[in-house]
């Protein structure tokens, strides 16, 4: 029994060792960070609200919009690169099926990013 648990020994070395520079980092920030905010660093950043406002206030759906289209298409990257790299390594039927695979993946994608384009999804007024 002992000898099967020596097995674990580097594992449970490894988490302790990471559960205590967690908590030394938390603790460091929590007492070397500044936390007199200057109007600076309250104000308005990217998405082009107030950093601390009512949470019911009315916004502008655009801002969301745009990041949804952005996590879309850079997923559509995300998986080409794998893909490009697997596919020469397919014995010949598999890498017919995985080109045809990915150009109907491509096509949905590009259909939806033509139906937003037409909407006037990504035009900013």
């Amino acid at each position: 029994m002992d000898a099967f648990l020596l097995q674990y020994l580097p594992i449970v070395i490894f988490l302790g060792i990471a559960a205590a520079l967690g908590v030394a980092f938390i603790l460091a920030a929590a007492i070397f960070a500044p936390s007199a905010p200057d109007p600076e660093k309250v104000s308005a950043y990217e998405c082009g609200f107030n950093a601390f406002d009512d949470a019911r206030m009315k916004f502008d759906v655009r801002f969301y919009l745009v990041s949804i289209l952005f996590i879309i298409f850079d997923l559509e990257v995300a998986f080409l690169f794998p893909w490009a790299v697997s596919l020469m390594k397919l014995p010949h039927d598999q890498s017919v099926f995985a080109f045809w695979s990915m150009m109907g993946f491509l096509g949905v994608l590009t259909v939806g990013f033509i139906y937003e384009w037409k909407k006037g999804a990504l035009e900013w007024d």
